[in-house]
């Protein structure tokens, strides 16, 4: 399919999921650095968070000239909140990209099998052809009950056809083989299990059908009216807005900020480094360049990026703290309001 083909159909779709700090951001960079120069491929990204971090995470490092089309949905499960906020973003992303290949990351806390029983529907039945669905894991955690015991973290394992036992550096020697056991316990027999690291994936891991069936649901979606999002509305004359949200089991709070406000890059960098929580994403334009951080228990990474509209940051934790906001307000040095 070309970029003036008038009638989007059969666009090559991958799933790719897994529980939060799985690794699913950095293994979708690797694969758009590797994508044919001719395609033009669309990304659809869903965040647990309110702020919406990824999207500015990847338009940093890629855009629409370098046939990358970027679309996010933050705050929640993309398939379960009011207006069926995932239908518009995709039908807008395919719009905007005939894409040759979709890839599609929901949030670390979403469920999968909604999300495919969205993209299986009758209406995208002639528009998209789901191929391999890709579950990123940390066999580490697998001797943590707040995983196994967790209905995402096991509906993820069971609806794949590819489970990538990221991060395989850090294991110790059993890690594997009990990722092995998980996968033959919880998931199909078909499924195929593989181990990388830094997420780095081949793109021929992306192409076949998928094997996975679609069933029913299995949680309610939120009937709340619609509501603007956190990431889109105005920022108010304070130059900076404060968003939360929680569930399953998890809290999120974020934050945006005019580009007027400057960060001191060293000073945001302990900060970042200080914060315990599940996972932290972040955009900042500081006093030494555009810079995009990623934080789990492993690490913090730092990467600069080509530019970005306004700073943002996302924390997901299972308990907030209250010293946060005035930690990363003390990292401002300038602003022009």
């Amino acid at each position: 399919m070309t970029a003036t083909t008038s009638k989007i159909e059969a666009v090559p779709t991958n799933i790719i999921t897994g529980f939060l700090g799985a690794g699913k951001t950095t293994a979708i960079l690797h694969l758009l650095k590797s994508k044919p120069e001719n395609e033009r491929w669309a990304v659809l990204v869903n965040e647990f968070g309110e702020i919406g971090i990824d999207g500015s995470l990847f338009s940093g490092q890629h855009n629409d000239n370098s046939g990358v089309f970027i679309r996010e949905v933050p705050g929640g499960c993309m398939c379960c909140a009011a207006g069926l906020p995932m239908q518009i973003a995709l039908n807008q992303l395919l719009t905007r990209a005939k894409p040759d290949r979709l890839l599609i990351e929901p949030t670390g806390l979403g469920h999968p099998t909604e999300v495919l029983e969205v993209l299986t529907s009758e209406y995208y039945f002639d528009v998209l052809s789901i191929e391999k669905i890709i579950t990123l894991v940390d066999a580490r955690h697998l001797a943590d009950r707040n995983y196994t015991d967790h209905l995402t973290f096991n509906q993820q394992i069971a609806n794949s056809d590819v489970i990538v036992g990221n991060k395989q550096d850090l294991y110790q020697a059993q890690d594997k083989i009990q990722l092995k056991h998980y996968a033959a316990a919880k998931s199909s027999p078909e499924v195929e299990v593989i181990f990388t690291e830094h997420g780095q994936l081949p793109l021929t891991l992306l192409e076949g059908e998928t094997c996975v069936f679609v069933g029913s649901h299995h949680h309610r979606h939120n009937e709340s009216i619609e509501q603007p999002s956190s990431a889109d509305i105005a920022l108010p004359a304070s130059g900076y807005l404060k968003a939360v949200n929680q569930g399953e089991g998890f809290h999120s709070i974020g934050w945006r900020f005019d580009a007027s406000k400057i960060f001191n890059q060293q000073s945001l960098f302990v900060f970042l480094s200080g914060v315990s929580a599940e996972r932290v994403k972040a955009v900042f334009i500081t006093d030494s360049g555009v810079f995009g951080y990623n934080l789990t228990p492993d690490a913090l990474t730092e990467v600069e990026l080509d530019d970005c509209l306004e700073s943002r940051i996302e924390i997901i934790a299972t308990e907030l703290c209250d010293e946060w906001e005035t930690q990363l307000f003390a990292c401002i040095t300038a602003s022009d309001g």
